[in-house]
């Protein structure tokens, strides 16, 4: 059966992909089912009757709940363990058509460019050991030139006219090719060890020559969807230079060369669309500050409404023309997210309401979350700032009391100042570990050790908390 290659954790079930989830994001249980579900229906599609798979649509996502939650980082994690295409839009940032700025599709271009990207990268990782011996080798005849064959010739007079005769090779040149490759096999020793890494030589490598170029009127380059420097290059040819380097150097300059030479973009290419169509997630934030709310007065805006009618094709499914050519967004799934609230979901105009029947809402974080996000997954902010020191050499220590104590000042600062969810705990780890880090490595040597504890959190934090208008500028 036919396997999309784009999913490489394609075998996960839903259980298995919510538990991945918990490594990293706290909480939100409702949410991580939903992406689970969603994520598995994609292989169950392709996994489907052929007649069946282009009939089954993806049921798209809208979250709903406060800023620095998890939306985002739920909808990143599901990427990742897909190994799918990803991008990361705000409604806010487009305009209208007829109006200068962005337009709907050029989300579309943009992941088709993540997508080529990833799988270019993903080719030149199976040809890197070739692409590397193929450098080496060319590193070789520079440091140890190859022989040239016999072209010498001799001129034999004869009556009326002169002969030109090959000397026949002898015993010495059949030696001296023996000696020649014994020397460049020593030479390839060195190289691969590392002890020529050094010496300068002198390679030829392709020169950059597309010209500069500025696009007058309302489109970009990637609202044009053209190469240009893959369509001035072609015209103006490949040219080459020359340049002194380190060996070390040369070999990742070469390798790079030969990396290009091994791969097939229009394999990649084609690979990366079909990545895009079948496996794609685009995720929409802040698609509540488009919902039309028509008990607000503004000033002059670009309409809200035309932004949404703008994004209900690309949702919808259509074929969107980027410079590595169409594209069909029928089977990419969309997560859009919004706080809702000054808007409700059912302002957004009925047609897009529809193309997201799944609605979840996500719940403000609690004092016992954040004691878990600070250290339960694993990319926890404690672990983050251990790592940091430890590059140090000192160790940072967190009491158990001391965590408890953090966790209590984010969730009361978040209800007393503004919610900003599990960003919050940020602002207060930088004010509290802020002389920490400069006096490290200044005042604690390499070895030493520092712990905090509850009584060091009360007293660099306590003051600012109580202080409401200092509170506010820092945390």
């Amino acid at each position: 059966m036919e396997r999309e290659p784009g999913m490489k954790q394609r075998e996960l079930t839903p259980q298995e992909i919510v538990a991945e989830l918990d490594k990293y994001i706290i909480g939100q249980e409702e949410a991580k089912r939903c992406v689970a579900i969603a994520l598995r229906n994609r292989w169950r599609r392709l996994n489907a009757a052929p007649e069946m798979r282009d009939e089954i649509m993806p049921n798209n996502i809208l979250m709903i709940g406060p800023t620095g939650v998890g939306k985002t980082e739920i909808a990143r994690r599901l990427a990742k363990l897909a190994g799918a295409p990803f991008i990361k839009v705000e409604a806010t940032k487009f305009t209208e058509v007829g109006y200068v700025g962005r337009d709907v599709d050029s989300m579309i271009r943009e992941l088709v460019d993540i997508a080529v990207n990833m799988v270019r990268e993903e080719h030149e990782q199976r040809v890197r050991d070739r692409a590397r011996a193929l450098a080496e080798e060319r590193i070789l005849d520079i440091l140890v030139p190859p022989p040239q064959p016999a072209s010498r010739k001799e001129m034999v007079a004869g009556p009326g006219f002169f002969l030109q005769t090959t000397p026949p090779a002898n015993a010495d040149s059949t030696a001296e090719t023996e000696t020649r490759e014994r020397t460049r096999q020593r030479f390839r020793e060195k190289l691969q060890a590392g002890e020529l890494d050094d010496r300068e030589i002198e390679i030829e490598v392709a020169a950059d020559t597309v010209p500069m170029v500025q696009v007058f009127g309302p489109l970009g380059i990637e609202e044009m969807g053209l190469n240009l420097q893959e369509l001035f290059g072609n015209l103006a040819g490949q040219r080459r230079k020359k340049r002194r380097v380190t060996v070390a150097e040369a070999r990742e300059l070469l390798t790079q060369e030969e990396t290009q030479k091994l791969i097939d973009m229009d394999k990649i290419t084609r690979e990366a669309l079909q990545r895009v169509e079948q496996s794609g997630i685009v995720f929409i934030d802040e698609i509540d500050k488009v919902a039309a709310r028509d008990h607000m007065h503004g000033g002059p805006d670009v309409s809200r409404e035309g932004v949404q009618r703008d994004l209900l094709p690309i949702v919808e499914g259509c074929s969107v023309m980027t410079k590595y050519g169409m594209v069909r967004t029928d089977h990419i799934l969309f997560i859009a997210s919004g706080a809702f609230h000054l808007a409700k979901p059912s302002d957004l105009i009925p047609e897009l309401q529809g193309r997201f029947p799944i609605r979840v809402e996500l719940k403000s974080l609690t004092e016992e979350d954040f004691y878990k996000i600070l250290t339960q997954p694993k990319n926890a902010l404690l672990k983050q700032y251990q790592a940091l020191l430890q590059a140090e050499g000192v160790e940072l220590e967190f009491t158990d009391a001391a965590v408890r104590k953090i966790a209590e000042i984010a969730a009361r600062v978040n209800e007393e100042v503004e919610n900003i969810g599990a960003r919050r705990l940020h602002t207060v780890l930088t004010t509290l570990l802020e002389d920490i880090l400069f006096h490290v490595p200044d005042q604690v040597p390499e070895g030493g050790k520092i712990v905090v504890d509850a009584d060091m959190v009360e007293k660099r934090l306590s003051g600012i908390v109580q202080n409401r208008d200092l509170s506010q500028y820092i945390l």
